[in-house]
């Protein structure tokens, strides 16, 4: 492994690793909120357990994304300097503003955590929905930034030299609305069919209904609704990627030859020597339509991008087709979960549909990997899309390698304390659940 390699395993690593947390720390305070205010409005003692019990595990999530995300903030300098002195001053408003919400998410969260009995009841329930709100900001303005690389904006080189910064449209570049409501409604799908995973498998268990089917139906039902419109969103960023990175899109689709009525590929393996695709389902003319709306234009294909700046073909097909792939199967069960509740159908406490959420419910996260994969190796080989490349953005010091090792073992450190952590608050709550008497339930 030389150091351009450790450097991007680290990286890749970090951010894999904190993509988790950060989805669930933008996402779960809208369901403790949820359930908070359903709380409020009923009196039921169970939304309360409920609600004590999210927002305890809001924390540990915010604090460890708190962790990877501070450690990632660091790699951005250490792995790649030549990157951060050029792009630094004009990305860097999106960064700033982000530590502004993550300062008034820290404040809020504790504030909800510590202000039973202490606030207004409505009061403190605002305190949660600001910890929702903030830590949402703060996750869009992260994904503004890594939009600002795939299409960079806000400044001109001028022999050279950065000049004439516009911070501002820096942030609000051409890709930022596409990539953070994409990845927003990922966070949502991702960590709802997670904590409906979770809870319908202690319902089948046999644990607390009076606190674990109401979880089940806050979680599930948001994440059912988001993957819904996952489709729609995905739709609008692949037209986006498309019109930007031609090269992106093409190894997406591991679409080698510029072509009229482009065919749309569905699984596949790539052969990127012969430029073809084996054991491939292909649907003529549908590339073109998804890009163009009709089925004939033409749509452009590695063949017409340089050799030295196509994006690896196999490891960005593989992971489009996984993050579409989940994306249909969870939209598909979204749809027969939020049909069982109009219909009030009594298979949605059958044990084998509970089975079925609780094996569906890591899949959200491996799509939401998967899609940072297609972001991140698609854009390769540049740091900067067209103006710098990533071979020339790392750091020119040796060793990185020992680094990336030292990377692994905190992050493997990392993920067994907080899996140790959420399977004892898991069973706090059950203990607490049990009781419960059905008058306060």
């Amino acid at each position: 492994m030389d150091d351009l390699l450790a450097a991007r395993s680290q990286m890749a690593l970090s951010l894999g690793f904190h993509i988790i947390f950060a989805c669930i720390g933008m996402i779960m305070p809208f369901f403790m909120a949820i359930s908070h205010y359903i709380y409020l409005k009923t009196g039921k003692e169970a939304y309360k357990k409920l609600t004590v019990a999210w927002s305890k595990g809001v924390a540990i999530f915010f604090v460890t994304g708190a962790v990877s995300g501070t450690m990632l903030s660091f790699e951005l300098g250490l792995l790649w300097p030549k990157f951060m002195e050029e792009a630094g001053p004009i990305f860097g408003m999106p960064f700033s503003l982000e530590g502004t919400a993550f300062f008034i998410e820290a404040i809020a969260l504790g504030f909800f955590l510590y202000g039973w009995g202490k606030f207004h009841p409505w009061f403190h329930w605002f305190t949660g929905v600001v910890v929702g709100v903030s830590g949402l900001a703060s996750g869009i303005l992260v994904v503004a930034a890594n939009a600002w690389m795939n299409a960079p904006t806000g400044f001109d080189i001028i022999d050279g030299v950065y000049t004439n910064i516009d911070p501002i449209a820096a942030m609000f570049n051409e890709a930022w609305f596409s990539q953070a409501l994409h990845m927003t409604l990922a966070a949502f799908v991702a960590t709802g069919f997670a904590v409906g995973g979770i809870h319908a498998w202690m319902i089948r268990k046999g644990k607390s209904k009076d606190i674990h089917i109401p979880a089940l139906r806050i979680s599930l039902t948001i994440g059912a609704v988001a993957a819904i419109l996952m489709p729609l969103s995905g739709h609008h960023a692949a037209k986006d990627v498309a019109h930007r990175q031609p090269a992106k899109l093409a190894a997406m689709e591991a679409h080698f030859h510029t072509e009229e009525r482009a065919a749309l590929i569905i699984g596949g393996i790539p052969d990127e020597a012969t430029q073809t695709v084996n054991y491939a389902i292909k649907i003529p003319g549908g590339l073109s339509y998804l890009i163009h709306g009709d089925f004939v234009t033409e749509v452009k294909g590695l063949e017409d991008i340089p050799q030295d700046e196509r994006p690896p073909v196999a490891i960005t097909h593989y992971g489009f087709q996984i993050m579409v792939g989940i994306g249909m199967l969870l939209m598909l069960v979204g749809l027969i979960w939020l049909f069982g509740l109009w219909k009030k159908s009594s298979y949605l406490h059958a044990p084998w549909f509970l089975a079925l959420l609780a094996l569906l419910s890591p899949l959200g996260f491996i799509a939401v990997e998967a899609g940072w994969v297609v972001t991140e190796v698609g854009r390769q080989p540049w740091i900067l899309y067209g103006i710098m490349r990533t071979a020339d953005a790392v750091t020119p010091m040796p060793g990185i390698v020992y680094s990336f090792w030292l990377y692994v073992a905190v992050y493997l450190s990392l993920s067994l304390i907080v899996g140790a952590l959420l399977a004892k608050q898991v069973k706090a709550l059950d203990k607490e659940t049990e009781q419960l008497s059905p008058k306060t339930s």
